[in-house]
């Protein structure tokens, strides 16, 4: 599909002079050529294309050129992308992967230079990326930043390796992510003289103003699990040149429904200034990161949208370097065949694999909390079945396992509240961000078979549930598929209502898992070898001994 010399009218959304007006855009072999103020124009908005700024592709389950199928649909025609997901299974590997599928199709990737792979020394990984690494990745164009530095202790206690991948960063003149949830006063301030540049993970107000005041943009998220729009809404008018929009992680029926467009509209339905909302998702991040994405400017590439009206803000087609990719919900891109790449060598568990002996004492528990990242530690009595602790379904205390997929090593016990199944188990090889296998369950058989038949396909996501079994494979990493996106996300949604119909009432209950081996968030956390606080960065027993 050649872009061609075409015509487009409406009311246009400068970002860069910051005005509204009537005008034509003209388009000639990808490029805006010329910007004509006409009063006869169509009732409709032409604006820059949106952008994400900040994702982890994978996320998604789908390989960029499906991601990208869906992404466009809504408006959406480029990522700041870090590929940390598939860096730690395949390394190196997995981030040319990412780049060269991405190469695939008329999307606007950038990708980043994963900075913590593994994310900690807690967990088992499938592979490292040091110093030497990043240093390669830096040096080359397909790298367009340093993607978000997770070992903030590190930054504060000035690690040698750390502050290598942060010189680095700044010898290629390339913006470095951050990632500090939490992090407030003089540490804050600190992490941010350290050269890093943005944030994600504000979850307070009062945490973002404190980092903006210390010269670091924010990034206000809304992704399947992780929510901060309500709390960090105000930010769009009060700091305009400050903040941007991104999804962080988006799950494949959440995708299907919606993306940044989907911020825009509530930011429109509240009020703010549409210039500046416009502005978060396009001159913002193309300024920052130094985009290649075209602003509406004459000679810019001809990156566009068209959109209704500013109160529905349905998206009527999308333009990337002058090609239309997307038209009234219809993706125009096709699919791409790829070749499968994995790294996968557990083998089959059994039921005895996952006992947990009981003892006296409470167990720590972790609660899971529905539209966070972060988690709480609760004490209970555990119940005991024998002498073993099991699940306990009827007070949501359930087992939660997870498995080392790169070797046949003892799987990790813990427990949970919060997701509130009461039958079977759900399992996943998505588990930020080693991406071992990870389930939860009412008992012991159920959360054995979810795990097997993920080991079986080499990565997916399971639902057991009485008699029948349930898997969506991901054969790439065992966290992506290549399957056409609008079918995952279908079936994906299926897993979904079984999990919840199961008796889950988290809005997210697969993403919400994905997240509970994430040992960089606190407050308590599980990895392949053990039960982990997250605040203190230690492991911890799961009998919390009487004294």
């Amino acid at each position: 599909m050649n872009s061609t010399s075409f015509q487009a009218s409406g009311k246009i959304i400068d970002v860069v002079s910051r005005r509204i007006f009537k005008g034509t855009i003209v388009v000639e072999n990808g490029t805006v050529v010329n910007i004509i103020e006409n009063n006869q124009v169509p009732d409709q908005y032409i604006m820059p294309g949106l952008i994400d700024a900040h994702i982890h592709i994978e996320s998604s389950m789908l390989i960029p050129s499906e991601f990208a199928r869906i992404a466009v649909i809504h408006g959406t025609v480029a990522t700041v992308s870090d590929p940390h997901e598939i860096a730690n299974v395949l390394g190196m590997a997995g981030v040319r992967f990412m780049i060269n599928n991405g190469g695939k199709v008329p999307f606007k990737f950038f990708f980043g230079a994963p900075s913590c792979v593994p994310a900690t020394p807690f967990e088992t990984s499938g592979a490292s990326i040091g110093v030497e690494e990043i240093e390669a990745l830096l040096d080359s164009d397909d790298i367009s930043y340093l993607s978000e530095m997770m070992n903030f202790p590190g930054v504060l206690s000035a690690d040698p390796f750390v502050m290598q991948k942060l010189a680095l960063a700044k010898r290629c003149n390339k913006p470095v992510d951050g990632h500090a949830p939490g992090l407030t006063g003089e540490k804050a301030a600190r992490y941010i003289a350290a050269g890093i540049t943005t944030d994600h993970e504000c979850y307070t107000l009062d945490e973002a103003i404190g980092k903006l005041n210390h010269g670091m943009k924010i990034l206000i998220r809304e992704g399947s699990a992780a929510k901060n729009f309500e709390a960090l809404s105000s930010l769009i008018d009060d700091y305009p040149d400050g903040v941007m929009f991104c999804s962080d992680d988006k799950h494949p029926n959440d995708l299907v429904n919606g993306h940044i467009n989907e911020l825009v509209k509530r930011a429109l339905k509240q009020g703010y200034d549409p210039v500046n909302i416009i502005r978060c998702c396009s001159w913002n991040p193309v300024n920052h990161y130094k985009l290649n994405v075209g602003l509406l400017q004459k000679g810019d590439p001809a990156d566009f949208i068209i959109v209704d009206d500013l109160k529905n803000f349905n998206v009527l087609k999308t333009y990337i370097n002058g090609i239309k990719v997307a038209e009234n919900g219809q993706s125009l891109t096709s699919s791409v065949i790829e070749s499968q790449v994995n790294n996968f060598t557990a083998s089959i568990i059994c039921d005895d694999d996952i006992k947990a002996t009981a003892g006296k004492g409470q167990i720590r528990v972790i609660q899971a909390i529905d539209g966070q990242l972060i988690t709480k530690e609760l004490l209970a009595t555990g119940k005991i079945d024998g002498v073993n602790f099991v699940s306990d379904p009827t007070n949501d205390i359930l087992k939660i396992v997870v498995k080392d997929r790169y070797s046949d090593s003892h799987p990790s016990v813990g427990f949970i509240s919060g997701f509130g199944i009461k039958e079977g188990a759900i399992g996943s090889s998505v588990a930020h961000d080693s991406h071992n296998i990870i389930a939860v369950g009412a008992d012991d058989h159920s959360i054995t078979e979810a795990i097997n038949l993920i080991i079986s396909s080499k990565g997916g996501i399971s639902v057991i549930t009485g008699r029948e079994k349930h898997l969506l494979k991901l054969p790439y990493a065992g966290i992506m598929t290549d399957e056409d996106g609008f079918s995952v996300a279908s079936n994906y949604d299926l897993f979904d209502k079984m999990a919840k119909k199961m008796g889950s009432q988290l809005e997210a209950p697969f993403m919400t898992l994905s997240f509970m081996a994430l040992l960089v968030i606190p407050e308590i956390k599980i990895s392949d070898k053990g039960l982990f606080d997250a605040t203190n960065f230690m492991f911890i027993d799961l009998l919390k001994k009487q004294t």
